[in-house]
């Protein structure tokens, strides 16, 4: 166990150079999204009947390679399925020539269909990728589908690297955070899941650390390992 873990907080597995650290809080609670199900949103004031979820700034793209992706499947989305097909067309998806984040329209990323849209609300990519049978977090931008999982990176030396799995904080948001109707992660509303956080977002925390690490990490949890060795 590393200094840092003094107080037994994080199942910690150590993977090629990499010191991963899981919140056991985290993956035991039963937290699950509830965009649409009473989720208050982003913004200064409670705006549920929005439907915008963490949808009301454009999503940072992480690096060119997932611009590139994020505008290749952009491309093949359909105006039924994509309220905001036209305003893409004209003026493109990303926020400005730097393709650092998508853009915003009428408040809210281009990509989120509002309510009343016939071809669903919610997400174009998210859809999309449902309707082509994959799984959403291969059409969505990383820091979208990773809500609300965050990694901090710390290097620890020239070979070690510490990877921190946790849940998204209203701190993660920077000064904004301050004033937000941010009820994601803080409060009782969305800890209403049939599973706890490890089975739920299973898919997306394997995606994140690998599958041995995975694997290693549901074999310790299950065990209820309070050492995690």
């Amino acid at each position: 166990m590393s200094v840092a873990d003094e107080d037994g907080r994080f199942e910690e597995i150590e993977a090629d150079g990499t010191l991963w650290r899981f919140d056991r809080a985290f993956l035991a609670s039963h937290w699950t999204c509830i965009w649409g199900r009473g989720c208050l949103g982003i913004l200064a004031e409670p705006a549920e009947h929005l439907g915008q979820g963490c949808c009301s700034v454009g999503a940072e793209l992480a690096d060119p390679e997932e611009a590139r992706l994020i505008s290749a499947l952009a491309a093949t989305l359909l105006p039924k399925r994509f309220q905001h097909h036209a305003e893409a067309a004209v003026d493109g998806i990303f926020a400005d020539e730097n393709r650092a984040a998508t853009r915003v329209v009428d408040g809210a990323c281009i990509f989120l269909n509002r309510p009343g849209f016939p071809g669903g609300a919610g997400c174009a990519l998210h859809l999309a990728a449902l309707d082509s049978g994959d799984e959403p977090r291969d059409w969505k931008p990383a820091v979208c589908w990773q809500l609300p999982i965050r990694v901090d990176w710390e290097v620890i030396d020239d070979t070690t690297e510490m990877a921190t799995v946790r849940a998204w904080s209203r701190a993660d948001w920077g000064d904004e955070g301050e004033t937000m109707a941010w009820c994601c992660t803080e409060g009782d509303r969305a800890y209403v899941g049939d599973e706890p956080v490890i089975d739920s977002l299973g898919g997306d925390l394997e995606a994140i650390c690998g599958h041995e690490v995975y694997v290693e990490l549901r074999r310790r949890r299950a065990r209820g390992d309070p050492e995690g060795g």
